[in-house]
């Protein structure tokens, strides 16, 4: 019964907090590019005009254009109760393969919503958003392999404590490295995307739910914050669960997501949007590095 109450308690959380934690990695970015940039709480601003907005839907679209936005959003805020962000005081459960089977669903309704719609800019962004997750998903499951072999079990509360009990290791920092590639390709960040543009060449989320306006497109825009908070939340937990303040463990993972956020900002002003085929060159260091790890531990 705790743990269902913390579940939903970190859900609420995560919620409320993925817009924020949105706006400051806008921000970073924008004054590590020496621009003032959007004011932190703009995605706050954005996703509230949205839902006071009506959606426009064209009449020949199915159930699945519909209802996509809503089941995405259902899946990334269930996922965000299995995060184990409640470990240090004993709480936490859930599967670590159900997380990733619940942020799948997502994305699998929105690709087939993009191809229900019908657009050309759809079905291009659709069919290149299951050509990333082809590439990211095998690459993501052998970077947590690193951490469930040697807690022997596929529980996200036993990944935790796992990864917090055992030392610093090379094979830590090669499947450290392997998740954040693996981090930027699943928030379609620079290099792999651009949350920031709309043009046809480069186009692969944005591409997608292109024909989403109103309340869906505010919740396509809240689920991808969401999931982007989950996906730094993993990170910190099982590839940085040493805690560099002290006793403070909140205090130290408000800090270490942060540092996160500061390393996702530097990453896309650093380098520019890949060329398509070559993003599978780029995610297969991500798995030749987890397969370091695994090898080396």
């Amino acid at each position: 019964m705790m743990d269902f109450f913390f579940s939903v308690l970190q859900s609420v959380g995560i919620l409320v907090c993925a817009p924020l934690l949105a706006g400051i990695i806008k921000k970073i970015k924008a004054r590590l590019q020496n621009r003032r940039g959007p004011k932190v709480l703009q995605t706050y601003f954005d996703i509230a005009k949205l839902l006071q907005k009506d959606s426009v839907i064209s009449p020949t679209v199915s159930w699945i254009f519909k209802g996509a936005p809503y089941i995405y959003f259902a899946g990334v805020l269930a996922a965000s109760s299995l995060v184990p962000l409640f470990i240090f005081s004993g709480r936490g459960f859930g599967d670590i393969f159900t997380l990733l089977y619940l942020l799948a669903l997502g994305r699998f309704f929105l690709v087939l919503a993009s191809l229900d719609a019908g657009s050309a800019f759809g079905g291009m962004g659709g069919a290149r958003e299951m050509f990333i997750a082809v590439l990211v998903e095998p690459a993501m499951l052998l970077s947590i392999c690193t951490i469930a072999f040697k807690a022997h079990s596929s529980s996200l509360g036993a990944l935790s404590s796992s990864a917090a009990n055992n030392p610093f290791s090379l094979a830590y920092i090669f499947a450290a490295i392997a998740f954040f590639i693996v981090l930027i390709a699943e928030t379609g960040r620079i290099p792999v995307d651009n949350p920031d543009t709309h043009l046809e060449l480069t186009m692969i989320h944005e591409g997608m739910v292109l024909e989403y306006s109103g309340r869906r497109l505010a919740l396509i825009h809240w689920a991808a914050a969401i999931k982007q908070m989950i996906m730094i939340l993993l990170f910190v937990i099982l590839f940085l669960p040493w805690n560099i303040v002290g006793a403070a463990s909140v205090i130290g993972l408000i800090g270490k997501i942060l540092l996160v956020s500061i390393g996702i900002a530097f990453a896309e002003i650093s380098t520019n949007k890949m060329r398509l085929f070559k993003v599978p060159n780029f995610l297969a260091v991500s798995c030749l590095l987890s397969l370091l790890a695994l090898v080396a531990q």
